[in-house]
């Protein structure tokens, strides 16, 4: 910036600071042209402090049952991580994951639910988008992984078609 000096500048950095904290984001970058050889450019950003990503746990094994009931499939030799699993449904990008169309409404889809290809699972918001996540092949839902409202990132898995 020249020597010159914009008493709005000042005002202006606090007003984006402002903006930053309001809309929960994490940077902000602005460039304001005053003139010929005058102008300002402003970077405002800020740490957000990261939750660590939620462990997966498997359910416990249930007591034995006098009568026997059809196991459900195990997961392949991939050492119990559903990423590796080949019947997954990964994230195809970072954001929060919605089993519903909207609060209060009924899941998409359920455990055991058959579902064709192409039909919408849940959504992934990602900046204020609501991203339909279809499904990419027909079968049935044997495992669903998250949980509505949890964060998801690329490559997560989301939920197990069979």
């Amino acid at each position: 910036m020249a020597d010159k000096s914009h008493d709005g500048d000042v005002a202006f950095i606090k007003a984006l600071a402002e903006l930053l904290e309001q809309n929960d984001l994490t940077e902000i970058e602005v460039m304001r042209e005053y003139g010929e050889d005058d102008s300002l450019n402003v970077r405002v950003s800020r740490q957000m402090a990261v939750a660590p990503a939620p462990a997966y746990h498997a359910p416990a094994p249930a007591a034995p049952q006098a009568q026997a009931t059809p196991a459900a499939p195990a997961t392949p030799a991939t050492g119990g991580d559903p990423a590796q699993d080949p019947d997954a449904l990964t994230s195809p990008m970072v954001g929060t994951a919605y089993l519903a169309p909207e609060p209060g409404s009924p899941n998409f889809v359920s455990v055991g639910d058959k579902v064709a290809e192409g039909q919408t699972l849940m959504i992934v918001e990602a900046m204020k988008t609501m991203n339909q996540i279809p499904s990419p092949r027909a079968g049935t839902v044997t495992r669903i992984l998250i949980g509505d409202g949890d964060p998801v990132e690329f490559g997560s898995p989301l939920m197990i078609i069979s």
